[in-house]
């Protein structure tokens, strides 16, 4: 006779997030590509509500099944919080971005049941006026690429999934018409070629000298870039890049430059 406390507990099915639904908006486009081979959890994706896109960007440690299973959690958790906190007109978007990234990493930790390391990017964007508040929780930089040059969007609070009770203020910056945001996957600047990484000031560089005619092209240019850097050799990690960009056409029809 088996004691009821020698039963082992039924296992847990693991999950995989749903399929990412690209966005259609009127006054700017966003893209995601990476390559082929996929071996960690690099997890993105969007959601549109009233005025605002609203986008998260998130690099999950551990096995491909278990980060998988937590994406999964975090997708519906994204999901439902930014449909409850952006749906009102007149909301306080960097207060509301905080409160999505307080949801975001409880539900990280309690998925994981622990601690669980997961650098994110999440960002809210209304296209009509061009702002963009974020949270780089950790993260690598996000890049702003406009008239100016390029300008880094670095980290401004601890990665997800470490403390149950950590806080993420958002901060902001204003997309000039035609000007474009990167982010990209740990895996494109840890990419190798024999002793070097691609790294940061590569990406900037690649950024900076870029032609695209939108969000699309970028990512491909810097994939491409990547690839020409490792002899398309690949590496041990997602590589994996994520890009909006501001239609400089669509803001003069609409009178907003």
């Amino acid at each position: 006779m088996k004691l009821p406390f020698l039963h082992a507990a039924p296992e847990r099915t693991l999950r995989k997030p749903a399929p990412t639904n690209m966005p259609n908006l009127e006054r700017s486009n966003v893209a995601a590509l990476y390559r082929a081979a996929r071996f960690g959890g690099d997890f993105f994706d969007f959601k549109a509500v009233e005025k605002h896109l609203v986008f998260v960007m998130m690099d999950i440690a551990g096995r491909r099944d278990e980060a998988l299973d937590i994406a999964a959690a975090a997708q519906e958790c994204f999901h439902q919080g930014a449909g409850k906190l952006f749906g009102d007109c007149c909301i306080n978007e960097a207060e509301a971005l905080s409160t999505l990234s307080i949801a975001l990493n409880r539900n990280i930790m309690e998925t994981a049941d622990g601690v669980r390391h997961s650098p994110a990017f999440v960002a809210c964007y209304d296209e009509a006026i061009g702002t963009l508040f974020y949270v780089n929780a950790g993260h690598t930089p996000g890049l702003v690429r406009d008239e100016q040059g390029v300008t880094l969007l670095e980290a401004n609070g601890i990665p997800f999934g470490l403390f149950s009770h950590s806080t993420h203020d958002a901060k902001a910056c204003v997309l000039q018409p035609g000007a474009a945001v990167l982010l990209a996957s740990r895996g494109v600047l840890e990419s190798r070629s024999r002793k070097h990484d691609f790294g940061l000031e590569r990406l900037r560089e690649t950024v900076a000298n870029a032609r695209f005619k939108d969000a699309s092209e970028l990512c491909s240019r810097v994939l491409t870039a990547v690839q020409e850097f490792t002899n398309n050799n690949p590496g041990q990690n997602d590589v994996t890049t994520l890009a909006l960009m501001r239609s400089a056409a669509m803001a003069t029809r609409a009178g907003l430059n």
